[in-house]
């Protein structure tokens, strides 16, 4: 996989994380580029900082220029909190960074100082050890409704115009149907499916496995697009890859990504401004909901380590509530007579 980030422009002591958090905790190369970019960050706007410098009337090129190389374990163990705070501001104000990014920021900078203070024991102090990480604003998952995920794959279906109608109906499927990630259905192997196409192997977060048990939808999806796929044996460059791009290639996060928003379109949805990770939660919610899948089994499926993870999933839908106000006992103890008018007193 292609690194994000240039490894030789960044401090010896991250290399060294990264290199540990790869080879020894098995993370995975995507989620160690990320890190290193937060931290690069980091100490560039540190660097400027304690130079004396306004780094908030920088420009994008003249921050990218900033050289952090040489930053040694005195400067990164003189770190304080009020600083990892200052940088959290300045991220949030200056760059606008959004719930999510700056508690990936955070995450980075913790994991690294933890592993500086504690494994490595290269220093003593840790600024990070006593701040919580922002708060995220609560919000219940987007997903499609039944109706709308049936919509979805009729459109896929009435694409006869598409060389990759069978390839890419097959991965809505296993979408709505499995509720993986992106990344876990773009790395499926043919190896990882069962002969009998009974479960599929996947590998999520953390370099973790997991078994997926497929269904009826499913399988019959899988068995179609195999025989299309079969066909162009000769061509096939990835033999191993389950899903192909045109190039004969695995198909690309990228290349899912406009699939789903191709068919987004033509099932008159592109109005909910979809992702493949919406998908997830379509699968989740109507597993949970339609389904009546406990949530300790929907943890597993979903491949959450934590079940307050899974729990958001046990929103309450709207048709739910309206049959439970239905279901009240009194909701037919009606007043007498026309109970939009009302008498008055005599």
């Amino acid at each position: 996989m292609q690194k994000l980030v240039d490894y030789d422009e960044l401090p010896t002591a991250v290399r060294n994380f990264v290199s540990y958090k790869l080879t020894v905790q098995g993370r995975s190369q995507k989620t160690m580029d990320e890190y290193a970019l937060d931290l690069r960050t980091f100490f560039r706007f540190l660097s400027v900082k304690r130079d004396g410098m306004d780094v908030k009337s920088m420009g994008d090129d003249d921050f990218a220029a900033v050289d952090i190389s040489g930053i040694d374990m005195d400067f990164i163990g003189s770190v304080t909190t009020e600083e990892v705070y200052d940088f959290l501001y300045y991220v949030l104000e200056a760059r606008g960074n959004k719930w999510s990014a700056r508690a990936r920021k955070l995450s980075a900078l913790k994991s690294f100082y933890k592993y500086l203070t504690v494994s490595a024991r290269a220093i003593d102090n840790d600024p990070t050890k006593n701040i919580d990480g922002p708060q995220k604003k609560k919000t219940l998952p987007k997903f499609l409704s039944l109706e709308e995920s049936e919509s979805l794959l009729e459109a896929v279906r009435a694409d006869e115009a598409s060389k990759t109608r069978e390839r890419d109906f097959c991965i809505l499927v296993l979408f709505l149907n499995c509720g993986m990630r992106l990344s876990e259905l773009v790395g499926i192997n043919l190896s990882d499916i069962d002969r009998n196409m009974e479960s599929l192997r996947v590998l999520g977060k953390g370099a973790k496995e997991r078994m997926i048990y497929l269904n009826d939808a499913c399988r019959d999806a899988l068995r179609s697009y195999l025989r299309v796929r079969a066909a162009d044996e000769v061509q096939i460059k990835d033999r191993n890859a389950l899903f192909l791009s045109s190039r004969h290639t695995r198909i690309s996060n990228k290349t899912v990504q406009w699939v789903v928003g191709k068919y987004l379109k033509a099932a008159g949805l592109e109005h909910k401004h979809f992702s493949t990770h919406k998908l997830r939660h379509t699968a989740a919610t109507l597993m949970y909901q339609s389904g009546n899948v406990d949530v300790r089994v929907l943890k597993d499926i979903l491949g959450h380590e934590q079940l307050n993870t899974t729990q958001i999933y046990t929103h309450v839908s709207d048709e739910g509530m309206r049959k439970a106000m239905a279901a009240n006992p009194l909701a037919n103890f009606k007043a007498k007579g026309n109970p939009t008018q009302y008498d008055e007193e005599e």
